[in-house]
């Protein structure tokens, strides 16, 4: 019986150094075996396992709360503070998780990397699986608090996978730069966490942006962290709808920082197995 040998054409990136989709799907199951290999790794050897996911952004919004609400007495309009916190730490933490998890994922994946020959975009795409599960309980949680505190956000809930999207789509494209970058120069892997603590603070995560000074404001609406803050909250609590302005913004500028991320990691992806 003749036996059927599967052959594996490698094409070259176009002239933007797209990737190759169809190698890409052909690859499908290099990127659920990475998936599956970084929820399972996540949550092996610890004592609480998903209990972690549920605590951190409880005990952050708690802290936020307190320091914010209760010491600097900053107001989040008819939302709890407590509440009002919790959905920017649950928009932020998905961002924050893309972005940590693609700019490390080449450098963590280092001997994979230099022994397996696969499209390498599929290290930090697979890495996103473990950020949207711990995306999804923490939401589940905030849902039940929704009915504790008898908050009905009404239809603008039905949009927050979209916003959920668009937070992806910014936090990965940066992430996947950042590993392109990562991998010829550690130096990024020390500096990006604290650009991003200072991002933290200078964004409305634990505090309405109507709290924010008005010879202030200019710089908080340049911002894409608080466009999809404010549009995030809108679908979640119910709160008021951002600027039409920031949504069209938003839109157009999450595809376009995927898309320019994509390009700058195709673009040092040869150079990969010679740095790590």
């Amino acid at each position: 019986m003749e036996q059927t040998v599967q052959r594996t054409v490698i094409t070259p990136p176009g002239r933007l150094n797209l990737p190759s989709w169809r190698e890409l799907w052909n690859a499908r199951e290099v990127a659920v075996r990475l998936a599956l290999r970084d929820v399972i790794v996540r949550y092996r050897q610890t004592i609480f396992g998903i209990t972690w996911v549920i605590a951190q952004p409880l005990v952050s919004a708690g802290i936020f709360t307190i320091v914010f609400g209760e010491i600097a007495g900053l107001s989040t309009g008819n939302v709890p503070t407590f509440l009002f916190t919790l959905a920017g730490m649950l928009a932020w933490n998905l961002f924050n998780g893309a972005l940590g998890r693609a700019s490390g994922s080449m450098v963590g994946n280092q001997s994979l990397v230099q022994k397996v020959f696969f499209p390498r975009l599929l290290v930090p795409i697979s890495s996103l699986a473990s950020v949207v599960l711990d995306f999804l309980v923490a939401l589940a949680l905030a849902v039940v608090l929704l009915f504790v505190y008898g908050i009905n956000p009404g239809w603008a809930v039905l949009l927050l996978p979209v916003w959920v999207l668009l937070i992806l789509l910014i936090g990965t494209g940066l992430g996947l730069a950042a590993a392109a970058y990562m991998v010829k120069y550690r130096d990024v892997g020390y500096v990006l966490p604290w650009l991003v603590q200072i991002l933290l603070y200078a964004s409305p995560v634990a505090y309405a942006l109507s709290s924010v000074p008005e010879n202030l404001r200019w710089l908080f609406d340049l911002n894409p962290v608080t466009w999809f803050l404010e549009g995030f909250r809108w679908s979640l609590l119910g709160t008021d709808f951002p600027p039409t302005w920031q949504v069209v913004a938003l839109v157009v500028a999450a595809p376009l920082i995927f898309l320019a991320g994509t390009l700058v990691f195709q673009k040092n992806e040869r150079e990969f197995a010679d740095f790590i």
